[in-house]
């Protein structure tokens, strides 16, 4: 059996380890790969995987070994496909036993998520290490068949489907979340980081002729929503309702994903969830140094919104420019729902088109054959 070591330092509380694990998990389960995941924060996949152990040195969850990477790196046995998520850079004592094995390990930089035009001429690039006798190959995760794709399970969209067609699966959720639905109202879900343009949008819910539903998964926003409803524990006010919900684990935040009419998502993992969602959706990205997040906003809008009329696509990308501080513009709820209509065909067409290219994972398995 083929051995795998996946890298991940947790920099974004749960943006890093949430790829890792789903992609640790999915070649257990469909590909039958002896995994072994080396974390050095185990408390966010304990919020993610309510089995996990914070404090484990070693466990077995989900058939995948999952390791606690600590400054003491110990000797282990050299695996045939060794993965650094994100540039974290493995320890110096584990490349050097790389370099002394006779296994000859495929060793990939697996890449932040972007549209940018540059990321598929970078795709399978070649590193050499400067010293010993080693390469790298940076693998960029995209959305066309020149990247790596999108990390998607064999089974996610039939899951999709079964899910949103069946009332009972939907009724059987929300009585997991301890919700009794309420009918004709827009239902949200809201998860991202913190953000000063929140509140006006809470306002403009409240104010919303549509009543509006929102379920909030904790995060980082959470205290402000808390803040917006001050003196009010009922978390109530005019056509605006907010459910607040424990973090949930990944399967169950698929699912809240498919329930809901629109999503707000964040970072990497959510946004790649909201997109097989089908479902209209609003990110906010990462930010980063000097901005450089609005170049890949940018690039992805111009990717998604390419064969959408230009009035549509000009009230969606002042929405989004909003909602991500990318300039000054007063954040507009009624003017995005107007693209709505347009925005949902689009969203169905555009993942339709995704589902039929290559996904990440057997991208990443061609690569090691």
């Amino acid at each position: 059996m083929p051995r795998w070591d996946i890298f991940c330092r947790v920099i974004d509380n749960y943006g890093d380890i949430a790829v890792t694990w789903r992609l640790a998990r999915q070649l257990v389960t469909e590909h039958h790969v002896s995994v072994r995941l080396w974390v050095d924060d185990l408390r966010p996949l304990a919020a993610l995987c309510p089995d996990a152990h914070p404090q484990a040195a070693s466990q077995i969850l989900s058939g995948v070994e999952v390791r606690l990477w600590t400054a003491d790196f110990p000797a282990v046995d050299i695996a045939d496909v060794v993965i650094e998520a994100f540039a974290c850079d493995i320890p110096d004592s584990h490349m050097n036993a790389m370099a002394a094995s006779p296994i000859k390990s495929l060793w990939l930089n697996l890449e932040y998520l972007s549209a940018e035009d540059w990321v598929a001429g970078c795709h399978n690039l070649p590193s050499p290490h400067p010293r010993l006798p080693l390469v790298k190959h940076f693998f960029f995760p995209g959305f066309t068949a020149q990247t790596g794709g999108l990390i998607k399970e064999y089974d996610l969209i039939s899951r999709r489907d079964a899910f949103q067609s069946d009332p009972k699966l939907q009724a059987e959720f929300w009585a997991q979340l301890n919700i009794t639905p309420v009918s004709d109202v827009l239902t949200i879900s809201l998860f991202g980081y913190e953000n000063p343009v929140l509140p006006s949008l809470l306002t403009q819910w409240e104010n919303s002729a549509t009543p509006v539903t929102v379920l909030l998964p904790d995060s980082k926003i959470t205290p402000l929503v808390s803040n917006f409803f001050t003196n009010n524990p009922t978390w109530q006010r005019g056509n605006l309702t907010v459910h607040r919900l424990p973090f949930l684990d990944q399967d169950s935040y698929d699912k809240l994903l498919w329930l809901c009419d629109i999503n707000f998502v964040r970072g990497e993992d959510s946004f790649v969830r909201a997109i097989w969602a089908g479902k209209p959706f609003v990110w906010h990205i990462y930010p980063q140094a000097d901005n450089a997040h609005h170049d890949k906003l940018n690039a992805f809008l111009a990717h998604f919104l390419s064969n959408v009329e230009s009035n549509v696509s000009t009230n969606f990308i002042t929405f989004w420019h909003s909602w991500n501080q990318v300039n000054s513009t007063e954040l507009n709820w009624h003017t995005w729902l107007t693209t709505l209509p347009a925005i949902q065909q689009q969203q169905l067409t555009w993942t339709n088109q995704l589902i039929m290219q290559q996904d990440l994972m057997r991208n990443l398995i061609t690569a090691t054959n």
